[in-house]
């Protein structure tokens, strides 16, 4: 498990903020943003697949992104641009590799720049039974916006299961694996993210 808490400044990190970790459906976020910073508007197709990749979590949807992106190398040269470091793309976008330090650099720029406001509009929109998570920081749904990852790895069956997002006025990540069950990854996952706002300063 390694979490990070953030403000647009200051960082706390419970856990190894550099250990690698496959994204799941957290990578939805770094696809859309690396269409957004081409600074054009969407095209209606794309605005469609925009939401329902990132309130459905729609895995077809995420695809034709990825398609029309260009990606994995697209995708490295976004990450790039924006200062990730421990970040490689896979072309199994879902395997792309990823770390808590990375990911709270990219929050930063979601919620920062206004280029992304589609996409935090859309995390603001997930739906109510994948809203779990980073939500677990903050009382009712007030100024949530997140997205959540999730699957299991062929090799183990065990899951790996994110949260990434902003609650409550932080920015929080939570990058987890090893967990025997979609279960019992959301429940550890929400018990983290509560510590380590508790402890963050």
């Amino acid at each position: 498990m390694s979490v990070a808490v953030g403000t647009a400044t200051d960082a706390w990190y419970s856990g190894e903020a550099d250990r690698g970790y496959p994204s799941a459906s957290i990578v939805k976020v770094s696809i859309l943003a690396a269409l957004l910073a081409r600074g054009r508007p969407l095209e209606a197709h794309h605005r469609e697949w925009a939401r329902d990749a990132i309130v459905s979590s729609d895995n077809d949807a995420a695809t034709a992104l990825w398609r029309d992106l260009g990606g994995p190398g697209a995708l490295d040269a976004a990450h790039a641009r924006l200062g990730l470091t421990g970040t490689t793309a896979d072309p199994a976008w879902g395997l792309t590799r990823t770390t808590a330090r990375d990911q709270l650099t990219l929050l930063r720029a979601v919620f920062r720049e206004p280029v992304y406001a589609p996409l935090r509009e859309l995390m603001g929109r997930v739906r109510a039974d994948q809203a779990w998570g980073v939500s677990a920081a903050g009382p009712g749904d007030g100024g949530r916006a997140l997205k959540n990852g999730w699957m299991p790895m062929r090799a183990t069956g065990l899951w790996v299961v994110h949260s990434v997002g902003r609650v409550d006025g932080r920015l929080v990540v939570a990058l987890s694996d090893g967990h025997p069950s979609k279960e019992a990854g959301i429940a550890r996952v929400e018990a983290a993210v509560r510590e380590a706002v508790a402890a963050a300063p």
